[in-house]
């Protein structure tokens, strides 16, 4: 495991569940993090699907302690690099092209890939990637796809995202492959629209009381 493979293992091991955010402006982004920091879940991932979002990491990198901030829904080197310079402390994506995984291996911050396949899972492997992002988790096959994997690959584990909620975030983290999961049922919508910090941090705090304890060490 390399040494941005290793920090990439911190951050995600800070935590069991990773929020996916879609932060449509800046002036929500601080208050959002601090709340979900507050109940405990210290790995953020903006995702880039609006036009805030890289302001959102950059006001979030520099006014809310205790969190690793990373740029989500990185599809192409420029965008990597973009998120980068502003703070990100590490990238996801929802899959890979080659030219964003060459891009990954120059960005000082260190890739979080998707894969849906144990093919795709075996070619990050082999460019020495071995925590990988399962997304669509739940369309992609869910908890009995990941059960299926750990026998064949069992040097890879993996952060499903993409219909992970309350009510299979535990049985997810249950599995031994598994780092991590991410979703976004920690931010609704609505409560992110009322700023209900409040309420957001409850979520988080019931979130980050997941059991995981069999994930602690790599």
């Amino acid at each position: 495991m390399g040494e941005k493979e290793e920090r990439l293992v911190r951050v995600l091991t800070a935590a069991p569940v990773v929020p996916v955010l879609t932060i449509e402006d800046r002036a929500t982004a601080v208050p959002l993090a601090r709340a979900l920091v507050a109940g405990g879940l210290t790995a953020l991932e903006v995702t880039l699907r609006t036009a805030a979002g890289l302001d959102c990491i950059r006001a979030i990198k520099a006014e809310v302690e205790g969190c690793n901030v990373g740029a989500g829904t990185v599809l192409d080197a420029r965008q990597m690099e973009e998120a980068a310079a502003a703070g990100a402390t590490f990238m996801v994506s929802p899959g890979v092209s080659p030219r964003l995984l060459a891009a990954a291996r120059d960005c000082p911050a260190p890739f979080l890939p998707g894969v849906a396949t144990a093919g795709e899972a075996m070619a990050l492997a082999e460019e020495g990637m071995t925590i990988l992002k399962f997304f669509p988790a739940e369309p992609a096959g869910g908890i009995a796809y990941l059960k299926a994997l750990s026998a064949p690959l069992p040097g890879i584990r993996f952060c499903p995202t993409g219909g992970v909620g309350p009510k299979n975030a535990a049985d997810y983290l249950a599995l031994g492959n598994v780092i991590c999961v991410g979703g976004s049922w920690v931010a609704p919508g609505e409560a992110v629209a009322l700023g209900n910090w409040t309420r957001i941090t409850a979520l988080s705090k019931e979130a980050s009381q997941l059991g995981r304890s069999h994930n602690a060490v790599y």
